[in-house]
C-alpha cells in the first residue's frame, strides 16, 4: 500500500490509547474524539507498533503466529488509522 512503507516504524498517536472494553468484550482505540472498536487481528497489529518495530518486522512477526496473514492487511489496516489520526508512522 503506497505511503506505508517496509522501513516505517508505526506506534499510535499519543492521544490514543488501546484498552480492552469488557462491555463490548473487545479491544478499543480510544482517543478524546472517538472509540473505535477493532478485532483481535487489529489488536495484535495495534500491540507490535511500539515505534521501534518497522513493518516488515510486524508482518514477520505475525506470519509467525498465525497460519493466514494476507498481502497488505497490515498496511492497509495501518494506513486506515493514520487517515484517522490514531496511527503515527515515522520512516527510517
Amino acid at each position: 500500500m503506497a505511503g506505508i512503507e517496509d522501513s516505517a516504524r508505526p506506534r499510535l498517536a499519543r492521544h490514543v490509547r488501546m484498552r480492552f472494553d469488557a462491555t463490548r468484550g473487545r479491544h478499543v482505540l480510544l482517543s478524546p474524539e472517538a472509540v473505535l472498536v477493532i478485532n483481535d487481528t487489529g489488536a495484535a497489529i495495534v500491540d507490535l507498533c511500539d515505534g521501534e518495530r518497522t513493518v516488515a518486522d510486524i508482518e514477520s512477526e505475525l506470519e509467525r503466529r498465525y497460519d493466514d496473514v494476507a498481502d497488505g492487511d497490515v498496511r492497509s489496516f495501518l494506513a486506515d488509522l493514520v487517515a484517522k489520526h490514531g496511527m503515527e508512522v515515522t520512516h527510517g
